[in-house]
Formats: C-alpha cells, structure tokens, sequence
C-alpha cells in the first residue's frame, strides 16, 4: 500500500513546482523535494514521472451513471457509463443524477450503480430525484435517503425553467432545499438542491425567491447548465455575488448558439474581480441526453455528454491564457467544498490520492492529455492505458 511518485511537477491546485509524493493507505502521506525512499521491507512501490504535470483527481458532479435521455422513446436511452470512460478522463470521484425520467429509471438503479462504482475502485456518491416533483426517492423522504442512504448526497436534477419539469411553485421548491439543508446538518453531508436549468423566460427567478424570502443559506441551491444562455450565465454570476455556487456544463457543442462554451464561461467569471473564485464548478453531463427541441416541444436533434470534455475544457483554458493553477479549482477544490469532501480536489498530506498525471504543455492549445490516473492510491491508468477496467469491460 506504499507507492512513492518521483520527479512531478505539482498543481495541488497551487503551483508547488518540482516534487516526491509518498503515497500511503490511499492517501498522501508526505511531499517534498528528494523523499528518502522507504525500508525496502516495506515492499513500496516507485514510479519516476519524469517531470510530467501532476494535478488532483477532477470531481464531476453531474453524470448520468445509469444513462439519460428516453425524451423522444425508448430507443433514446442512453447507455450507462462504464468505470474506464471516467479514468480515461481524469475523473476520480463522480456524482450520479437520474435526469427527466425518473420513471422507467429509478434511485434504486442509481444507488446500485453509485455502489457499483466504489467496488471498482472511484469514489462515487449519488442525489435522490430527478426533474420532477413528488421527488422520486428511495426511503419515501428525502430527508430520509439522505440521512441513512450512505452515498446520497442531496437533490439532483431538479429542473425549473424546462417544459419537461413538474413547473415546481415556491413553496414546493422550498420544501426539498429545506430537508436537503437539514439532513446535510445531521449528516455532515453536502445537503444540497443540483438544479436543473433550461431555456425557460423564468431563468433563476425561483433561487432570487427563495434567498430573499427564506432563511437558507446560498449554499443550498447549485443550479447546472447557466452557461446554456447569456442571460442565465449573467443571472448566475448575480447569484455567486450573493454566495451561491453555480455550476458550468462542458457542453460537447463547438457551436453554443445563445450560449457560452464553458470556457468562456469560466474566463469570463474568473476575470471579473467582483466574482469569488471559489463559488464555480463545472460538470460533464456525461451520458446525459443534450436534445434541440423544435415546434411544440418535439425532439428534433440530440448529442449524448460526455466525461471527457472536462479535461478539454481545462487544456483549452490553459491554452486561451488563463493560468492552470486559476482554472484548476473549478474542477477539483471548488467542486469538493461544494460536496462537502474536504480530502478531495487538493494534493496535500492526509488528502486521498486521487491524482491525475498529464502529459502536454499547458501553453500549447489542447496539449493536455490525460496519461495517468490514481484513485485511492491505486493506479487506473498508467502511460495512457487503462490497467483498471469496469467487470464487464474488456482490457
């Protein structure tokens, strides 16, 4: 269970320059320059990274681990997600959603999946619901799910703002982010409402509600996909000054048509000095169904997520300027304080090793690529190949 890292070049996100990291039990037992290597009695493992770009395992908060989609039938269900496409993309800790069909999809299929997934070796947590109101749970109560439900989190996706969500007034909203907030109290747990967004004129109206007229704190409410319109983006950042986290999609569009690319998103808000830092995410939506509805709400065209395009939005803002060490967060830190997961989205000693080795020049457009992957210590994919696959994946 001892592995030590020689010769990295670490983004903890800060930039910590040359290094050994000394794993331990899965987690970082020491970093410095030149680490004595341990007793050989120890049988500790040793890898020479060469100098590569070692960064913390990224954190999505929005995948599809059972499949989304199902809005235009049967046939348009989405696959689930196999373990080596979140490796393969940097990502060793996940959150799992359910999505618009919280029907013939079930929390059930969710939590076994999210269980399915520790086994395999990522850190893996799941909400209770999907877009509707009752919300679909697994105990009756989502108070209840997320108290005795171990990787139940919150409240996800929620929608508001979509012709395909149960239209929820305020008064129902308010209910589920006050049991998500309490039960997160008794928990220790994140205790959060994930919001859904879609085009609808209402945009963030219901989350402005709720933090004028309520004693919740911002924290509670951390609404996806505001980066699908300008306007919503611009409502967003209205909400991050008064202390909500919101979150970036790393849609899979080169065209965002009324949108930003989550890129631009994330220069925008990182260069406006009234914005904090740490109040943004982004998410995937990996295996998520991204549909474009035509006249009278009927699917006319649709893309599926996917988990890699977090690791391309990170190569693409490095290679637009912004600094890795500024851009890093949003993937790692920010998103593990948002969950609640302090030994997450950091690389320092007693932090769970979660690592991801890049190779490729931060200064080069989309020259970072993912070569090596740690989760817990363990390595799930070594010099691009993936040495950990899902049971039913093939090596």
């Amino acid at each position: 269970m001892l592995r030590l890292l020689r010769n990295a070049t670490l983004f903890a996100p800060e930039a910590r320059g040359r290094c050994d990291l000394l794993v331990a039990d899965g987690r970082v037992a020491a970093l410095g320059a030149d680490l004595p290597s341990p007793p050989a009695a120890y049988g500790a493992a040793e890898d020479d990274l060469g100098g590569a770009l070692v960064i913390p395992g990224l954190l999505d908060a929005h995948v599809h681990l059972i499949g989304g989609g199902g809005e235009a039938g049967p046939a348009t269900r989405v696959p689930p997600v196999q373990l080596s496409q979140l490796t393969r993309a940097g990502i060793t800790t996940v959150v799992g959603v359910l999505g618009t069909d919280g029907t013939t999809r079930t929390v059930a299929d969710l939590v076994a999946r999210t269980y399915g997934l520790r086994e395999e070796g990522l850190s893996a947590y799941c909400y209770t619901g999907a877009y509707e109101l009752p919300v679909p749970t697994l105990t009756g109560s989502v108070r209840r799910d997320i108290v005795y439900v171990d990787p139940i989190i919150g409240v996800g996706e929620l929608a508001i703002s979509d012709h395909r969500s149960s239209q929820p007034t305020l008064d129902e909203l308010l209910r589920v982010a006050s049991d998500c907030h309490v039960a997160g109290l008794m928990t220790h747990k994140a205790g959060f409402l994930h919001l859904h967004l879609g085009d609808g004129r209402r945009g963030l109206e219901l989350i402005r509600a709720a933090l004028d007229r309520t004693e919740l704190p911002p924290r509670v409410f951390h609404p996806t996909h505001i980066n699908r319109q300008r306007a919503l983006f611009d409502e967003a950042c209205a909400l991050g000054r008064r202390g909500c986290t919101v979150d970036v999609t790393a849609f899979p569009e080169e065209d965002p048509g009324d949108g930003l690319l989550a890129t631009d998103a994330i220069a925008r808000w990182l260069a406006d000095p009234t914005l904090p830092d740490a109040r943004l995410t982004c998410s995937s939506d990996g295996a998520g169904c991204m549909p474009v509805f035509g006249e009278g709400g009927r699917i006319v065209a649709m893309d599926v997520g996917r988990a890699d395009t977090l690791i391309a939005a990170l190569s693409d803002l490095t290679a637009d300027g912004v600094a890795l060490e500024a851009a890093l967060p949003v993937f790692t830190r920010n998103v593990a304080d948002q969950l609640r997961l302090p030994r997450k989205g950091r690389v320092e000693v007693g932090a769970d090793a979660d690592l991801v080795v890049l190779r490729g020049d931060p200064r080069r457009p989309r020259e970072l690529a993912v070569d090596g992957v740690l989760a817990g210590g363990r390595w799930m994919v070594k010099g691009g190949e993936v040495v950990v696959p899902g049971t039913f994946e093939r090596r």
